[in-house]
């Protein structure tokens, strides 16, 4: 694992018609890239994940948010390939975003300009060309990352060999928007927001932003253990009106609150209410991959009611309408939205069968070494 940071010698060009700079990438790499360069797979992570996919985070100790499937055997074998994890445009682990410093010397807050998912894939555009690499073999990203992944297959599709999708959609769906929004008013209603300046103050909307937190996770959680947990606190002597969750003691004493910015919560969940491939594209989504060479796969998880089956599906249509090579994977579980991070054999298993498919049509080594 090697931690990286990039400084870009242009300024970005934002969809908003604005201009970054300077700008500032954090990234991790796993793996070696081989001779020819056609070994590198960018994962993408979702919206409060960060760059340490396969190694623990140095700052805070958290582990690796996806040892399953980044690391030696695993279905992204760090033996076979060059794995780069960049910290999202905006997020809270070095790459630039609303924490940075601006001009003057202090923190953008809600100076930083508005961002989209676009902005993001630019961003890592201009870090892959400057590690030498034309080509990516595979981009993979679940939800956010997921998002990334399609607009990384629509806008270079001569630079993107794979393309994975996991829990994901082309469009964010109004329940989604509605949680998102849910947070944002959270972290603003908070006292210690103050107007998003709050770090030139020493303090951070931690109540505001645990909030947010806890919307993400509900989200996450499978539609039937929401019903149970609500089930279990009504059938307590005095009705409790907390929803009880694993993820409580996690979330207040895990440090999210200081290693999320939560003005990254901000700007990053409106990125992803603004994401429609389709609309880019004159409302029809496979022109969005009309006349590509990537090959896809759509992974999807029977117990998500964050980005629902038929939300999948409807990728998957648009990819084989455009002429793509497509498989849809549905898995079955009931681990929810977050079912990617867990233990899922037929989801690693499938993904495994996908990328050594690929990895063979691009001529790379099946076992041992990066190419």
């Amino acid at each position: 694992m090697r931690t990286l940071a990039f400084e870009a010698s242009a300024a970005l060009q934002l969809s908003s018609g604005e201009t970054l700079a300077p700008l500032s990438i954090a990234f991790e790499t796993y793996g070696a890239l081989n001779a020819e360069r056609t070994n590198a797979v960018l994962v993408c992570h979702s919206l409060t994940s960060d760059q340490f996919v396969a190694g623990p985070n140095p700052i805070t100790g958290r582990p690796a948010w996806w040892p399953r499937i980044v690391g030696p055997g695993r279905p992204i074998d760090t033996n076979r390939f060059f794995v780069i994890c960049t910290n999202v445009l905006g997020g809270s682990m070095g790459t630039t975003g609303p924490g940075s410093p601006a001009a003057d010397g202090q923190p953008y807050g809600l100076r930083f300009p508005p961002i989209s998912i676009a902005d993001t894939v630019r961003a890592q555009s201009m870090l892959v060309e400057a590690l030498g690499i034309q080509s990516l073999f595979l981009v993979i990203g679940p939800g956010m990352g997921g998002m990334q992944a399609l607009n990384w297959a629509s806008a270079y599709p001569r630079r993107v060999f794979a393309c994975a999708t996991v829990a994901a959609a082309a469009r964010q769906s109004a329940q989604n928007i509605a949680f998102a929004e849910l947070g944002r008013q959270a972290i603003m209603a908070d006292p210690d927001w103050r107007n998003g300046g709050y770090l030139q103050h020493g303090v951070r909307p931690g109540k505001g932003a645990n909030v947010a937190r806890t919307a993400t996770l509900i989200a996450g959680l499978p539609e039937a253990d929401v019903r149970a947990k609500f089930d279990s606190a009504r059938a307590k002597e005095r009705f409790s009106f907390a929803l009880e969750s694993a993820e409580a003691p996690r979330v207040q004493n895990g440090g999210y609150v200081d290693r999320f910015d939560a003005n990254s919560f901000l700007y990053l969940s409106r990125a992803m209410d603004g994401f429609d491939l389709a609309g880019d594209f004159g409302g029809r989504l496979a022109n969005a991959f009309q006349g590509g060479a990537t090959r896809h796969a759509v992974f999807a998880f029977t117990s998500d009611w964050r980005y629902p089956l038929e939300e999948s599906r409807a990728v998957a249509r648009a990819l084989i309408a455009g002429g793509a090579e497509t498989s849809y994977v549905e898995i079955q579980t009931d681990a929810g939205h977050d079912a990617y991070l867990g233990e899922e054999p037929a989801f690693e298993s499938a993904l495994t069968g996908f990328i050594d498919s690929a990895a063979t049509a691009r001529g790379l080594a099946l076992h041992g070494g990066a190419g």
